[in-house]
């Protein structure tokens, strides 16, 4: 009879951080708005060139960062200042303000 196996615990470096990330279209005057712990990866998903982008962002490929907000130490923080951010059309989510 084979032993039973403990899950192992994978360690988390205690530098991860949320980031909430304001995608710019080049090819017209389009804004994308969403959260990632790696925001350079997120964006080669967006772009095609690695799997996981969203649905929406294909039409308006390629994109750019335009800005970034956080750190921010939970998911729900920058979910928070996300959904704030959605709220906004256009360059008017370029301008947003995080409250200190």
């Amino acid at each position: 009879m084979a032993a039973k196996r403990e899950p192992v615990a994978v360690p988390v470096p205690e530098t991860v951080a949320w980031l909430v990330y304001v995608l710019r279209s080049r090819a017209g005057p389009r804004t994308y708005v969403g959260i990632a712990l790696d925001v350079k990866r997120r964006l080669a998903q967006h772009n095609g060139r690695l799997p996981g982008g969203a649905k929406s962002t294909r039409a308006g490929r390629p994109w750019r960062v335009a800005k970034t907000f956080g750190p921010f130490d939970t998911r729900g923080q920058a979910q928070r200042v996300e959904a704030s951010i959605k709220r906004l059309r256009g360059l008017d989510r370029l301008r947003y303000r995080v409250d200190a």
